[in-house]
């Protein structure tokens, strides 16, 4: 039983993403909000995408935009790749946890206000 699972864990470190990552988990922020802008730099060389981020009024491009140069780094010092040669390869958000709140109303009763959290990733790829 122990070589099957030595087999399995040797197989799971040569099948594992190689790709220089970064993520942002708990981030206070609708994952509807931070879909819209991750749907304009999905694709996009890093320099074009920081530039686009950069220019934009959305709140959320601030948050998308450290992720991007989070991933940069990681690419740049752990993996020894150039930054001009990398494009953003995937980029998705899931929803994280729910903040559930009161705001009390007339007559004694009370809406619930759902604070929604993000988990941000993005994904570099260099270009061949």
């Amino acid at each position: 039983m122990a070589t099957r699972i030595r087999q399995k864990a040797e197989k799971r470190i040569k099948e594992k993403d190689n790709r220089p990552f970064a993520k942002a988990n708990h981030i206070r922020m609708s994952p509807s909000k931070v879909r819209i802008v991750l749907d304009l730099v999905r694709g996009k060389n890093v320099r074009e995408a920081c530039a686009i981020l950069e220019n934009m009024p959305d709140s959320a491009s601030e948050v998308v935009l450290k992720v991007i140069k989070s991933a940069i780094a990681n690419a740049e010092n752990n993996k020894g790749l150039n930054a001009e040669t990398l494009f953003v390869a995937e980029a998705y958000v899931c929803q994280g946890p729910i903040l559930k709140r009161i705001m009390q109303r007339g007559k004694g009763s009370a809406d619930r206000i759902l604070k929604k959290t993000s988990h941000i990733t993005i994904v570099l790829d260099e270009k061949r």
